[in-house]
Parts: C-alpha cells; sequence; structure tokens
C-alpha cells in the first residue's frame, strides 16, 4: 500500500487539488495581435535566441521567458524587454508561443 492509497483510506471523501505547477502555468499571460519576432544571433561564437516585440506588462513577459527556460531545459535571462534563450531553439520557441495563442514572426537566416 503506498502514500496515496492510505491518504485515500484516512480521506475519503477529499478529492486531490492541482499541483502549484499547474496553477502557475494556467495563469493568463496577455497576448497580442502583433507578432512575437524571433530571431538567431551568434554571440562570442556561441548560438542566442532573441524574443522580443511583447507590448503587454513587464512581468508577464518575465513569466513566459521563465517558462520557456523551463520547457526546453536550457538558460537565458530577460534584458531591455527582450528574451534571450541559450542555443538555436527558433522552431521550439515558436511553437510552444503558437500553442499559446501567440503570433509569432521568424526574422534572420
Amino acid at each position: 500500500m503506498d502514500l496515496q492509497d492510505q491518504l485515500k483510506n484516512l480521506f475519503p471523501g477529499h478529492s486531490p487539488i492541482e499541483s502549484t505547477e499547474d496553477i502557475k502555468e494556467s495563469q493568463k499571460i496577455w497576448i497580442q495581435h502583433e507578432p512575437i519576432i524571433c530571431k538567431y544571433e551568434k554571440r562570442k561564437g556561441k548560438p542566442i535566441t532573441i524574443l522580443e516585440g511583447y507590448t503587454g506588462a513587464t512581468d508577464d513577459f518575465k513569466n513566459l521567458a521563465k517558462e520557456l527556460k523551463k520547457k526546453l531545459s536550457v538558460g537565458g535571462s530577460f534584458k531591455d524587454d527582450k528574451i534571450i534563450i541559450q542555443g538555436n531553439y527558433r522552431d521550439k520557441i515558436m511553437q510552444i508561443l503558437k500553442e499559446k495563442g501567440f503570433a509569432v514572426k521568424r526574422v534572420g537566416g
């Protein structure tokens, strides 16, 4: 008998709630109609992906950066209203943003 079964025996009428991660991801981010620009650059010989052009609240953009870094398991930062992701992840980032409802424009090689 595992821990879940023991808890069900102790509290038969209780139904589990969503985890805090599910609640955080379900928080609404303002979705704009203008496309977010997704471009690729190399800095000091290393590839980076840059997202810019978000006109919503800065906190929403920071949360979006955090979520992208977590989903892609990569490093990055948020500076000067730009999200900088380490590596060339344009296709994956564009797919994630389109699933969220954003319009995305690919710029660069």
